[in-house]
């Protein structure tokens, strides 16, 4: 099949995120045997060659987090691919080929895993399946009847696993055909990733160009300038984006202007890639694609995630995610508002950390399991959640102690028990604002990833119109290991033996009226001392003040519930979610109005935590089987919790370098990424 016929390749994925080292899965160590020999010559070799091998020893024990973190962004940027690559591949496709359509798989893919889900990609006009070679999955060509050829691959592999799901990743013209296909088979297990689907196609700029390249020739239409707009999202916010995550304004112009460059010197390959009867060929197939997808969609029944950008000049995307969002079932919108058509060609666009971070897309079965299915971050994904919190870290510069066995405080978070399982049971601070530098903190310093209980809002809405904020702005958290709070989902939890955070007060707390901070609100139901007693787990109460020094809360629930439509909109909120942690509880503890209080920002001060000496559960199953005696280790944990506020309420008043001006004058002297002190122990 020929190019200028419009042949078209797909991609073919067995995709399996792999999971990072973590407290759930440590690295393994790989020994480096030490060289002897005696051909060295004099003692200054041995003593060079020796050291090199203790430095690849160290490397390997050291901490894949804080090895990410250290990596040179020079080294970290040479490992992406850039659009002279993309060229590069394709100059693969750019010959004479009348065979059928076909899946291939890049090499630098490798093997596929056991039990692993197949995940099919079906690309755009391109038509080269290049579009995930930057985040080296496996890939497809077009032609009348691909809705049977991709059907025909994807009923064979449900017929070998019918239990196993098939992930359909379509980009514009392929997301056309992943909903067909979805439509036809609405019983196989099917998940589709939409990325600015041509669903849009009879709205879009697009259309009169069909009827203009039947007249005049495709070289006096797309000019230079309107191909790199077509490419690219917003410049300007790349070089912002990238400035707040501290890398040289000289690198990320040199960045952007190498693609440039790279686009320009490709633009021969580029008009081999879509000749004018190639092209029009693809865009005469859109308005059909468009329409066949479009009459389909009350038959899509699969989980569908879309990925829309807001910068997209081809296709009304942002548009038109909203409209699939409100049409299809079980559908999950992100915006990416600085973004072009070519999402996934795109740098700092990760697709396996936005298959993840969906709420409940990825999945080795039938159902979802928050546990068992679960892929611990990645060293790049968490060096995205500290570039991307950068700015908050260095202003919240936080203070760790934590209790050693003998009950010896110190610096760090060296009492933090290593093996699982253990909970955390703490103060929420406003907004959760404490959850970051925490969650961070315990995976560089110690590698122990903490899996928190949060609030059902974040992974599930009934509604799919209303006030509150959409699920995608919650993926990183989802990403890091965040579960919705549940018994069942605790006690899998514990019985996998991970470090869990839980937090009694839960949104009560982190919601606070005024004059509230640092108040506990928990029930007096001690459920959770039984589940970690049944597993022997190490209870670590914790706390954390600093809320105080960066904001205050002037309009509060109460506040607001004086206002007729803050009211009545907060209680629709409410009530069309009905979704209540605490709906058995009565009186104020029960009371979960979902709402954001409104916060004063003050001038920065400084985060502290305090994690107390881990309390023993195991072999006391028996005995706090006893409600009394759950009880009343219940309330020394609730005591101890209070015991570390005020410990560090106190403490926090000798530190002379509470206030962020002292810190940056400290690090101004010392070096900016020198250790800031704080007051002594």
């Amino acid at each position: 099949m020929s190019a200028v016929t419009g042949g078209c390749f797909f991609m073919a994925v067995h995709c399996r995120v792999m999971p990072s080292s973590s407290s759930t899965s440590k690295p393994k160590l790989k020994p480096v045997s030490r060289t002897t020999t005696t051909n060295l010559k004099g003692n200054r070799g041995f003593k060079k060659k020796r050291e090199e091998v203790e430095t690849e020893e160290i490397r390997e024990k050291q901490n894949p987090y804080v090895l990410e973190l250290e990596k040179k962004e020079m080294e970290f940027t040479s490992s992406m691919k850039s659009f002279h690559d993309y060229f590069e591949q394709c100059k693969n496709f750019f010959k004479q080929d009348s065979g059928p359509p076909r899946w291939f798989s890049p090499l630098e893919c490798g093997s596929r895993l056991d039990n692993s889900p197949l995940l099919l990609f079906l690309p755009g006009i391109d038509g080269v399946g290049l579009g995930l070679f930057q985040v080296h999955l496996h890939l497809l060509q077009y032609d009348s009847g691909l809705v049977k050829f991709v059907e025909r691959t994807v009923r064979a592999e449900n017929y070998h696993s019918p239990k196993r799901p098939i992930y359909l990743v379509g980009e514009s013209l392929g997301a056309c055909l992943a909903l067909a296909v979805a439509a036809r088979n609405p019983d196989i297990n099917l998940s589709l990733l939409l990325s600015n689907p041509a669903t849009s196609f009879e709205k879009s700029p697009l259309q009169p160009l069909v009827s203009f390249l039947e007249i005049i020739p495709i070289e006096h239409q797309l000019s230079l300038s309107y191909m790199l707009s077509l490419m690219t999202g917003d410049s300007l916010k790349i070089v912002m984006d990238n400035a707040v995550k501290g890398i040289p304004v000289q690198q990320i112009i040199g960045g952007l202007s190498k693609d440039v460059i790279a686009m320009s010197s490709h633009l021969n390959d580029l008009a081999a890639l879509l000749p004018r009867e190639t092209l029009l060929w693809k865009l005469q197939m859109l308005k059909p694609a468009s329409e066949f997808a479009n009459s389909r969609l009350h038959a899509v029944k699969a989980q569908t995630v879309v990925l829309s950008s807001g910068k997209d000049q081809l296709l009304p995307s942002e548009e038109e995610g909203q409209r699939l969002f409100r049409a299809l079932p079980k559908c999950e919108n992100i915006k990416f508002n600085d973004s072009g058509h070519f999402l996934l060609l795109e740098n700092g666009i990760d697709l396996a950390t936005i298959i993840k971070g969906s709420v409940a897309f990825y999945r080795l079965g039938i159902h979802h399991d928050y546990v068992s299915d679960y892929v611990p971050p990645t060293p790049s994904e968490l060096k995205k959640l500290y570039e991307s919190n950068r700015l908050f870290l260095i202003a919240t510069s936080a203070v760790m102690l934590s209790t050693l066995e003998g009950g010896k405080v110190v610096k760090g978070l060296a009492g933090i028990p290593s093996d699982g399982p253990v909970l955390f049971v703490g103060y929420h601070m406003l907004m959760g604002y404490e959850l970051a530098p925490m969650v961070s903190q315990l995976l560089l310093e110690r590698n122990i990833l903490l899996r928190g209980l949060a609030h059902p809002l974040l992974f599930m809405r009934k509604k799919k119109e209303g006030t509150l904020p959409p699920l995608s702005d919650f993926d990183l958290m989802r990403v890091m290991g965040a579960v919705p709070v549940s018994g069942t989902n605790l006690f899998k939890l514990l019985s996998s033996k991970a470090h869990v955070l839980l937090y009694p007060g839960g949104a009560r707390e982190a919601a606070h009226r005024k004059g509230e901070q640092y108040k506990l609100f928990w029930p007096e139901h001690p459920e959770f001392v039984r589940t970690a007693a049944r597993f022997g787990a190490k209870i670590v109460p914790f706390g954390v003040v600093g809320e105080d020094d960066f904001g205050e809360v002037v309009f509060d629930l109460d506040d607001q519930m004086k206002i007729p439509f803050l009211r009545d909109e907060i209680r629709r909120s409410t009530e069309e979610e009905g979704i209540r942690v605490r709906a058995q509880i009565n009186g104020e503890l029960g009371n979960e109005n979902m709402h954001y209080p409104w916060i004063l920002p003050k001038f920065p001060g400084r985060f502290y935590y305090y994690f107390g000496k881990p309390i023993e559960t195991e072999g006391r199953e028996q005995e706090l089987r006893d409600k009394d005696k759950a009880q009343e280790l219940y309330l020394e944990i609730k005591s101890e919790v209070e015991k570390c506020l005020a410990f560090l309420k106190e403490k926090r008043e000798s530190d002379p370098y509470r206030n962020i001006l002292t810190r940056l004058t400290y690090q101004a002297m010392h070096g900016f990424n020198s250790e800031v002190p704080t007051f002594e122990i």
